[in-house]
């Protein structure tokens, strides 16, 4: 008769392993239940003594099954895994929150979550997760391992979810909050969308006039052995390096954002380009607002779950995204240990606006300042869209004299000949009637 080896839960919650000979596996999962357990895997032990050998055979790198002796084949590709995308993480978030507040106990909701998940990346994340937490971890120290998916924010929330009994709420809360972050990023990237298009359309227009047809143009006039203006001999030069030189100019062009890459990587680079950006007319203000939107609703959710105010302030400082918004953060954190406000810091840094120094001035004096954060981010959200209006209002008329200002030019420089060589056909029939 097979054997079978099971693996299930007691009524507390707690793993059981063991082995059963029973005919069949439906047979040995109503056996399992009619013990009073409730089975989560039952694998048939030959089954398992197959893989493993066929494993060895294979030398095929791979990591222990989730649960009891069998093993899941797996090879790691590394630039196809480690990540996961945000949208797909704040689905998950949602799903599971949504799981844990019905009653579900967390273990099982990660499992119900594995089996349906699509993302093979966070697919095997959940099955890594289920096992720390059937080893003893907590959810948060199973999250902790996997820093390049679940970032500090999350795994500290997570914990301080856990720590206060109320993990479905902050669940929630993390759903929430990267549903509006996802919003936000996908409101500028959309406004962003036009000028990048029309910058990429103008380079392919510039590009194929000066490769094909102000050649065109240069073999005529070479033709008729005229002196051309100088602006013309100017765009032909252009015309020319651009035409003989393309791999050269386009190695020029890489080695340039190459360059700028690594200058925005030093401390000195990153802090000038990061307050370039907050300066910049048109796209400074969009910048600034959703900066100061993300520190609001990041520091305003990690207090409201319980996380204790310096180590959120650290945290808002990791992820703001801006080198100025960080160190004015960290100035507010120097502050606040030394027993002072959060308000005097951040009117001195000069970024925030004096209404969210208000408002975070009376959050502090009435006890209220989680709630007084989360509607200045509502408020900046708000702000967001009508920044992003503005910008994409402004930049459509730069975007269009800027087109036309590089076509103008060429189609200038080409028929300033032209009106030369008319001209002179015109002076040379005039003289030939008078001589008659």
């Amino acid at each position: 008769m097979p054997k079978y080896d099971y693996v299930a839960l007691d009524t507390h919650g707690k793993e059981t392993k063991g082995s059963i000979e029973v005919a069949s596996q439906n047979e040995a999962i109503g056996r399992v239940k009619d013990m009073g357990l409730f089975p989560t895997k039952i694998t048939e032990a030959q089954r398992v003594q197959e893989k493993s050998v066929k494993k060895a055979k294979t030398k095929v790198p791979g990591r222990a099954g989730k649960k009891g002796g069998a093993m899941n084949l797996e090879i790691k590709i590394p630039f196809l895994s480690g990540r996961v995308k945000p949208k797909v993480l704040t689905t998950f978030t949602r799903q599971l929150a949504t799981l844990v507040d019905a009653g579900l106990p967390l273990l099982r909701g990660l499992r119900v979550l594995e089996k349906q998940e699509r993302n093979s990346t966070l697919k095997r994340i959940l099955g890594d997760l289920a096992l720390a937490i059937e080893g003893g971890s907590t959810f948060s120290e199973a999250l902790a391992q996997h820093p390049k998916v679940f970032n500090r924010l999350f795994v500290n929330m997570v914990k301080a979810g856990e720590l206060g009994g109320v993990l479905e709420v902050v669940l929630k809360r993390l759903a929430e909050f990267s549903e509006k972050a996802q919003k936000i990023k996908g409101k500028v990237k959309s406004a962003l969308f036009y000028p990048v298009a029309v910058m990429f359309v103008a380079c392919g227009i510039l590009i194929l006039l000066m490769v094909f047809v102000v050649p065109r143009f240069k073999e005529v006039f070479a033709g008729q052995g005229m002196k051309l203006p100088w602006f013309t001999e100017k765009v032909f030069e252009v015309s020319n390096m651009i035409k003989n030189h393309i791999l050269e100019t386009m190695g020029i062009a890489v080695v340039f954002v190459i360059l700028f890459t690594l200058f925005t990587k030093t401390k000195f680079g990153r802090h000038v380009w990061d307050k370039f950006k907050l300066k910049v007319p048109a796209i400074g203000p969009v910048v600034t607002k959703v900066s100061i939107s993300r520190f609001t609703r990041t520091l305003g959710t990690l207090v409201s779950s319980g996380v204790p105010i310096l180590q959120a302030l650290t945290i808002v400082k990791e992820t703001a995204g801006n080198v100025i918004i960080a160190n004015a953060v960290a100035k507010v954190h120097e502050s606040v240990k030394e027993g002072e406000t959060i308000t005097a810091p951040l009117e001195a840094s000069g970024v925030f606006p004096p209404m969210v120094v208000s408002m975070v001035d009376v959050g502090e004096q009435t006890g209220a300042l989680p709630e007084m954060l989360l509607r200045i981010a509502d408020t900046f959200d708000e702000e967001v869209d009508n920044a992003v209006s503005a910008m994409t209002s402004l930049l459509e008329p730069i975007m269009i004299i800027f087109l036309a200002l590089i076509v103008g030019s060429i189609v200038i420089a080409m028929f300033l000949p032209l009106i030369a060589m008319i001209n002179g056909l015109s002076g040379d029939s005039g003289g030939g009637g008078g001589g008659e």
